[in-house]
């Protein structure tokens, strides 16, 4: 297949820049029968041109993403992950929190790249039509802002009635600007908060789900919290009905438990597809909302559900982040907030 220079670059970009492929190296690509095959294509085209060792491994959609994904994940895939060097993962839900990921985790051979993109058009907007570097140099500085403020209150709105504030903890998972030690990583364009366990307060309006799907909600659902989730509210019957499924699913006892992450996602080219989470939740001013367990621990990730608020207004301490999505500060980012950009060749 032939693919268009913006997708053959954002393979490149993904594959060499960011996992740092080099010659001789064994690349497992997962793909479930969702993912385009010239986004496959383009992957493969690009591992073959770091010289490096191919191999494609397509399977049914999971009905379930991390450890509740076990039952329907078979034997051969488990020993493919810990025999390979990079662990492209293209699957949504995703194999992040498995057994078979743990496994390849423990192994210390592997680096997991949790992709989760079924359109070549979402890889092209995050890894081919953005200037990398300045994405990575944002994404950095603002990570450690994030870990610098450990301890203080965090608090974000947004137009559809959010209002909640909470503690931060320490970041979990640090971005670095290649993966080229075992381990995951993720697409850059969007950075975690971490909320110390049961210290979220006020209420959350989100305007997409993903618990059993991911999906736009035609009526948004309110989420409210009293340390741990009290109560969900609105939606339609279809939706408030698999999340609260979800929720009892992910908490491991059976109530609706507690929260994970919230996120800032500030990626230039990102758009609001409705249909690719990963991309959705890298959209300027969007707030993905993590609950249950964490898929970065052995055994979590057990459905771990995602509410999506848009245009959130964030502030950090006694700094303004964002204002209803747009970035606002602190004034030592705006100079590295500025210099991304989109590329339109």
């Amino acid at each position: 297949m032939f693919s268009h220079p913006r997708l053959a670059r954002a393979a490149d970009c993904l594959v060499r820049e960011q996992f740092c492929v080099s010659a001789g190296e064994s690349v497992l690509i997962t793909a479930d029968s969702s993912v385009e095959h010239r986004l496959i294509d383009a992957l493969v085209q690009a591992v073959l041109r770091c010289a490096g060792k191919p191999l494609v491994a397509l399977a049914p959609t999971l009905p379930f993403q991390g450890g509740l994904s076990d039952p329907y994940v078979g034997d051969s895939l488990g020993a493919a992950v810990v025999a390979s060097d990079v662990w492209l993962d293209l699957c949504f839900p995703y194999h992040a929190g498995s057994k078979i990921h743990d496994a390849a985790m423990q192994a210390r051979r592997c680096r997991y790249g949790l992709v989760s993109l079924s359109s070549a058009a979402s890889l092209e907007r995050l890894y081919g039509a953005v200037d990398f570097p300045a994405l990575l140099d944002f994404n950095i500085a603002f990570m450690e802002f994030v870990a610098a403020a450990a301890g203080q209150t965090a608090r974000f709105t947004c137009p559809a009635g959010t209002d909640v504030s909470f503690m931060l903890d320490e970041v979990k998972l640090k971005r670095a600007r290649c993966c080229d030690k075992p381990g995951m990583d993720t697409v850059p364009g969007a950075q975690s908060l971490y909320p110390v366990r049961d210290s979220v307060h006020g209420r959350i309006v989100i305007q997409a789900l993903f618990d059993e799907s991911y999906r736009r909600l035609r009526t948004p659902i309110t989420i409210r919290s009293a340390g741990r989730i009290s109560a969900i509210e609105g939606g339609a019957p279809e939706d408030i009905a698999s999340f609260d499924r979800a929720l009892r699913r992910a908490s491991g006892q059976g109530n609706l438990g507690t929260f994970i992450h919230f996120t800032y996602g500030f990626h230039p080219a990102a758009r609001l597809t409705g249909e690719q989470f990963i991309e959705d939740i890298r959209l300027p001013g969007t707030n993905a909302i993590g609950m249950g367990l964490p898929w970065w621990e052995a055994g979590g990730g057990e459905n771990h559900p995602d509410g999506v608020v848009l245009d959130q207004s964030l502030w950090i301490g006694d700094v303004q982040v964002l204002d209803q999505g747009r970035f606002i500060g602190p004034p030592s980012l705006t100079a590295l907030h500025a210099a991304m950009a989109r590329r339109l060749d």
